[in-house]
């Protein structure tokens, strides 16, 4: 017997696992609901939610193949030992996650089960992703060469268990769904969402991907199913390229599906961080950096920031807006992360930790870079430090995103819109809107907390150990895209 064994991978096209499994032998695919993980501060009803959806479809495309889907409750190793009661096991078929350390762990705990059970373990690569990578140099060619290659699919007769097996279950009754506006899971829903974006929706991507306005329509909306596996890059980086030898001549196409296209190469770039380094999910990358923030944790700052209660209106827009949703687009995370950093000092990790709940997206690879790259712990990114009111003035002028999720601001004129604060006393009568009352006053002074935080980033950055670390770090984990095309 040959076990398919699926975790964020639920998709049978251009299933390296599923397709090997079935050239060996009669495969048993299943997917086990891990107490771990769903217990874990990262999991949220929402993922619950996504993921029975995302199944529920993959059941049904694996049944028209002959397949059946097995579901199981309990920890990988408990399962498998539950297993191979009723069947032979031969072999073990998956794919490389790089995930978090709840999953890195688990993954060595099923290799040293096939170790002891005489079983064999093989794994694939499913994203651009290079396990045991030696050297940065040259990962851009690497990449760009697994990308390329064609999907696989499985083909010939497939032999599937049907026997029953103690302990399988129909689905996992997970809590109610927090967010009633984020996305639905499923191969249906993923392949509908790109047909949208590659014909409609991402006309103008590049110009509209930054506003929350324009975002929603605008960007691809393909990361869930990324996260989830119910599509793979590689057939998405397919259909880009199909699109662009189309050489779509409306205006707009061809600056957005190349925006696009690094994106994609940018999604993978990130996660090849924690694949080469997972310890960056809890430390700081620069570790001379350790010690800039974690001794000022301000837990009053964090609830703010966590209810959209900061006093600042782009910021309070896209935390209520995520609790909603689940989504928002990239700018604004940063923004939210910026925030968080600067203005009011907080450590990383207690803020990473709570948007990886929210985002329906979680990917851990791109999550934990990017909140350090964001934070400015990494010593070779250049400081962002975003303010608050300028985005309001950039991507939401008028106060439409805005005032659709902290509607106690309803009323406020547009001229006030990013700093209600100024308003007259008389004015906030007017409106209905009393600052500190109907709407918080803002928690840090914006111009006060950006010198301040201006001045402490840079004053650690500038000691000589810093320096030497981010060295180190660069040589580990920075791009060389600039440096191969300079070589071709």
């Amino acid at each position: 017997m040959q076990l398919v064994w699926l975790k964020r991978d639920l998709r049978i096209q251009d299933h390296a696992a599923l397709s090997e499994g079935c050239k060996a032998g009669k495969v048993l695919c299943f997917y086990v609901y891990e107490p771990s993980i769903i217990r874990s501060k990262e999991w949220d009803s929402s993922h619950g939610a996504f993921l029975n959806e995302s199944l529920d479809s993959l059941e049904k495309d694996l049944q028209k193949t002959g397949i059946k889907l097995y579901r199981f409750v309990g920890e990988v190793v408990d399962v498998l030992n539950n297993l191979k009661r009723y069947v032979s096991i031969e072999a073990i078929h998956s794919h490389q996650e790089t995930g978090n350390f709840l999953t890195f762990e688990r993954d060595k705990n099923v290799k040293k089960w096939c170790k002891e059970n005489g079983v064999k373990y093989r794994d694939y690569p499913q994203f651009g992703i290079i396990r045991g990578l030696k050297s940065r140099d040259g990962w851009a060619s690497q990449w760009n060469k697994f990308m390329t290659l064609p999907p696989v699919s499985i083909s010939g007769t497939v032999s599937s268990c049907k026997e029953t097996i103690s302990g399988e279950i129909k689905q996992f009754d997970f809590e109610p769904c927090s967010k009633p506006f984020r996305q639905k899971g499923g191969a249906i829903e993923a392949r509908a969402t790109l047909e949208s974006f590659l014909q409609v929706r991402g006309r103008y991507y590049s110009k509209e991907m930054s506003s929350p306005l324009t975002a929603w329509e605008a960007c691809s909306r393909l990361s869930p199913f990324f996260s989830f596996g119910v599509m793979s890059i590689r057939e998405v980086w397919h259909a880009v390229l199909f699109q662009r030898s189309e050489g779509f001549s409306e205006s707009g196409w061809k600056s957005s599906l190349a925006a696009f296209s690094s994106r994609l190469r940018w999604h993978c770039h990130f996660m090849q961080k924690l694949e080469d380094e997972p310890t960056i999910e809890f430390q700081n990358m620069n570790r001379k950096m350790d010690g800039l923030r974690e001794n000022s944790f301000n837990s009053e700052f964090f609830e703010a920031w966590k209810r959209g209660e900061t006093g600042y209106p782009m910021v309070d827009a896209c935390m209520r807006s995520l609790h909603q949703t689940g989504w928002i687009n990239f700018r604004m995370r940063a923004m939210l992360v910026s925030f968080a950093s600067y203005h009011l000092w907080l450590h990383w990790r207690e803020p990473a930790l709570f948007l990886a709940k929210h985002f329906l997206d979680f990917e851990p690879g791109i999550h934990f870079s990017q909140f350090q790259m964001q934070s400015g712990t990494t010593g070779i990114n250049a400081i962002r430090i975003y303010s608050p009111i300028k985005q309001v003035l950039d991507q939401d002028p008028h106060g439409e995103f805005i005032k659709k999720w902290v509607p106690e601001l309803k009323a406020v004129p547009t001229d006030f819109i990013a700093e209600p604060q100024k308003m007259s006393k008389t004015l906030q009568r007017q409106v209905g809107c009393i600052i500190g009352k109907n709407y918080p006053a803002p928690i840090v002074d914006h111009a006060t907390a950006y010198q301040e935080a201006k001045k402490r980033i840079f004053s650690w950055r500038s000691q000589k150990e810093v320096k030497e670390a981010s060295k180190q770090v660069y040589l580990k984990h920075g791009s060389r895209k600039k440096r191969e095309k300079g070589k071709k």
